[in-house]
């Protein structure tokens, strides 16, 4: 549905504890399991054609923890890309990037810092990458609603940095509550929001 595209399962197979067995057809409540050509992402739908289904997207909460993160050989960027995504599109983590700049480097934003520990590990044990991680002090996230100049003319002190999200929005991160209404008065005509908890 995400996609809009046409596509034939080859080959479903119906999943019943260890036992598998290819079917023609499927209702409600079936366990499927399809070749996933490298197109499908967590939350896609598949429906038969002219039934059109949409759900809300996995909840996500506005991160309280913040580290710049890079692959320890740049060698790896290509797997650092893929793993630091996938992660991301499971609702694992979240990803930030400092405008016009690549993903050799990202912003990894979480609820809780074990969810480093758990991205660090999975990034090493799945996908081969060793990572360079350095905590940053923000505390606190929004999106900017609007803005009468330039993004990169907002005057921002240490305790705050521009960063764009996997969609291309543009968000504020600050070192405290604090920052936030100081930023905002340094910048007149900037409106800010918090992140919704569920995106769909």
């Amino acid at each position: 549905m995400q996609g809009g595209r046409k596509m034939r399962l080859s080959q479903p197979q119906q999943l019943m504890a260890a036992e598998r067995e290819i079917v023609e057809e499927a209702f409600a409540g079936d366990v499927i399991g399809g070749f996933d050509p490298g197109i499908f992402a967590i939350g896609d739908t598949i429906t038969v054609p002219g039934k059109k289904f949409l759900y809300s997207g996995i909840p996500t909460f506005a991160p309280e923890h913040f580290s710049r993160v890079s692959a320890k050989d740049s060698m790896k960027r290509k797997q650092f890309v893929k793993g630091t995504e996938q992660i991301a599109q499971e609702g694992a983590i979240q990803i930030f990037k400092v405008p016009n700049s690549g993903m050799e480097e990202v912003i990894v934003g979480v609820v809780g810092t074990l969810q480093f520990d758990v991205f660090q590990y999975r990034m090493k044990n799945e996908y081969g990458v060793d990572l360079r991680m350095e905590g940053l002090p923000y505390e606190e996230i929004r999106l900017i609603d609007s803005y009468p100049g330039d993004l990169s003319d907002l005057n921002l002190g240490s305790d705050a940095e521009l960063l764009e999200d996997y969609r291309g929005r543009s968000l504020l991160v600050f070192s405290s509550y604090w920052a936030i209404d100081f930023t905002i008065k340094r910048n007149p005509g900037l409106v800010l929001s918090e992140i919704v908890v569920a995106e769909g």
